[in-house]
Parts: C-alpha cells; sequence; structure tokens
C-alpha cells in the first residue's frame, strides 16, 4: 500500500456518487475498511447527493460524471453554490479534454479514472484533504496534450528556480508529493516547500491551476 494512515485523530471522512451498484459497494466497502477513512454516505444519483450532502458535510466527494438525471458536473456546480467545504475528485471512466477542463471549471479538485488502484485512490483522498489536486497519470497527459503548443513558456519567464520547474513538470505528469520526493531524493516536507513557493509565483491556490497557468502561457 502507497498511502499512509491518515495521522489526525478523526476519519476523513467521505460521501460517494455512483450509479453502479457494484461499484458503489466496493468503493464503500474499501473506504470503511481503511484505517483513517469513513464513507458516512452514498448516492446512486446526484439529486439526491445534491438534497442531502450539505446536511452529511463530508470531507470529500467521489463524484462520477456519467449519472442518470443530473449529471456529475451538474451536481458539483449545484452544490458549490451552496458554498459546502467538501472538495470533490471526480472518478470516472471519461478521460475526453472537455469532460475534464468542464469538471475542473464546476469546481472539481481532483480528477481521477475508475481504474485507479485502490491504494492510489485512497492516497489521492488524503492529498486533496490536505490542499491537493491528484490527477491520474492519463488525465495529467490529456492535460499536457490539450495546451501543448508553440507557444509554451519556461517557468524561467515566472520566477521559477530550476528546482521549481522540475518539481513542476512532476505536478503536470500527475505524481503525488511522495513520488516527486523519491524522484528527486529529497523529503516530502521539501517537496511541499517548493510547491507553496510555485503556488505563490504562479499566483495560484491549487495544483490543478498551478499546472494549467503554466502551460497556457
Amino acid at each position: 500500500m502507497t498511502y499512509s494512515e491518515n495521522p489526525d485523530k478523526e476519519p476523513i471522512r467521505i460521501a460517494i456518487v455512483e450509479d453502479d451498484k457494484t461499484v458503489r459497494e466496493g468503493l464503500q466497502m474499501l473506504l470503511n475498511g481503511s484505517p483513517g477513512f469513513d464513507c458516512v454516505a452514498a448516492y446512486a444519483n446526484g439529486e439526491d447527493a445534491v438534497a442531502e450532502i450539505p446536511q452529511v458535510s463530508p470531507d470529500v466527494v467521489l463524484m462520477d460524471i456519467n449519472l442518470p438525471g443530473m449529471n456529475g458536473i451538474e451536481c458539483i456546480l449545484t452544490l458549490k453554490e451552496q458554498q459546502i467545504p467538501s472538495q470533490f475528485i471526480m472518478l470516472t471512466v471519461f478521460e475526453d479534454a472537455d469532460a475534464i477542463f468542464r469538471s475542473l471549471a464546476a469546481g472539481a479538485t481532483g480528477y481521477l479514472i475508475k481504474q485507479t488502484p485502490p491504494a492510489k485512490l485512497l492516497e489521492a483522498i488524503q492529498d486533496v484533504h490536505r490542499g491537493g489536486s491528484p490527477m491520474s497519470g492519463e488525465i495529467a497527459r490529456k492535460v499536457v496534450q490539450s495546451f501543448q503548443h508553440p507557444s509554451f513558456t519556461s517557468g524561467n519567464a515566472v520566477g521559477l528556480t530550476k528546482r521549481e520547474e522540475e518539481i513542476l513538470n512532476f505536478l503536470v505528469k500527475g505524481y503525488f508529493y511522495k513520488e516527486i520526493a523519491a524522484q528527486m531524493f529529497i523529503s516530502i516536507e521539501t517537496v511541499r516547500t517548493h510547491i507553496r513557493n510555485i503556488y505563490e509565483k504562479l499566483q495560484v491556490r491549487t495544483r490543478t491551476e498551478a499546472v494549467l497557468k503554466y502551460l497556457h502561457k
């Protein structure tokens, strides 16, 4: 397992919005069987989620896109209008650029494919709960491909150091903080410090905003 047990006293509270019963129940079993995680609600459609999530107030919501009736993107938009503090991770089979960017624009802070291994999913939930924006490697590549053009600008244009630019390139590829630390032979806290500096220089608040701003210059 690559995730680490949640260091906080209280487990991360998660809600699931997924119409496939087998997938939904499998996620519930994974979360409730893993230390530091608690599945507090699960919904088969967006309408029920919109009605109940504001009262349940989970820390993280795992959201499918292709729901019957109200789709996942519309569900996030509606919940965001209520200013709930939950973070949203899209967990879907959709990998097309349009779905990715519409999800991010709606307020999703992470985007993973359903084939993500269980340990990676748990790590991603921890990451988003701590302020990160996890993306599957496949999704990150879609983001990169959507913004590849001749006007790509080096991070030096916004004052990034060589080390900061290396770390940002790992973020673009969808690496988790732990994986970046291992690749660069530095501590996770050092990675976090560099990323805070990157965010400040790019004037962004999340991993997704940093990637998009860096690639779209």
